[in-house]
C-alpha cells in the first residue's frame, strides 16, 4: 500500500487566457464524460523546462493558439497546490503524485476565435470551448480545484 501523503506534487503550469473583452477561455476535458466541468489550459512542466515556455507549449497543445498570438502579462507570485481526491490518487499520472503544484500565467489573446483549434495536437485535451466571465470560473471547475481558481482570479483581477 502506498502512503499517498508522502507522494510529491506534479510540477505544472496553467494559463488564464483572456480576450479583448476580458473573458477567459475554458475548455471541457475530452476525458471527463461524468460531469460538466470546464477548465483553463494547464499541464506538466518537463524537467529543466522554463515555466513561461512550458505555459506557451501547454497552451498550444491544448488550444492550438500559437505563442505569437499571446502576450503573457503576469505570473502568480507563489506556486498553488492542490491535492487529488482519494479516489484519483494512484490512478492519475501513473500514481506518482498526490496532486499538482502550479504556476499560473495571465495571457492576453491577440488572435481571432478561428485561431483556436482544439485538434491542433493529438490526442486532443478538450472537446469544446467557450469564453466566460472570469468570476464564473470557480463555478465551472471540478470541485477539488476551486481554491486554486479563486487564488488565480484574486491575483490577476486588476490585470484582466
Amino acid at each position: 500500500m502506498t502512503d499517498y501523503a508522502n507522494l510529491p506534487y506534479r510540477p505544472c503550469v496553467g494559463v488564464m487566457l483572456v480576450n479583448a473583452d476580458g473573458l477567459a477561455f475554458v475548455g471541457r476535458r475530452i476525458d471527463n464524460r461524468e460531469g460538466d466541468w470546464w477548465q483553463m489550459p494547464q499541464g506538466g512542466v518537463d524537467k529543466g523546462e522554463d515555466l513561461r515556455e512550458a505555459a506557451l507549449r501547454e497552451l498550444w497543445e491544448e488550444t492550438g493558439v500559437a505563442g505569437d498570438l499571446v502576450t503573457l502579462l503576469s505570473q502568480t507570485r507563489e506556486e498553488l497546490l492542490y491535492d487529488l481526491p482519494d479516489e484519483l490518487i494512484g490512478t492519475l499520472w501513473g500514481g506518482k503524485y498526490r496532486g499538482q503544484r502550479q504556476h499560473w500565467f495571465l495571457g492576453r489573446f491577440e488572435g481571432q476565435d478561428s485561431d483556436i483549434r482544439l485538434d491542433a495536437h493529438q490526442p486532443a485535451e478538450f472537446c469544446d470551448w467557450r469564453w466566460v466571465k472570469p468570476q464564473d470560473l470557480p463555478d465551472l471547475i471540478i470541485p477539488f480545484k476551486k481554491r486554486v481558481y479563486r487564488a488565480v482570479l484574486s491575483e490577476f483581477a486588476e490585470l484582466i
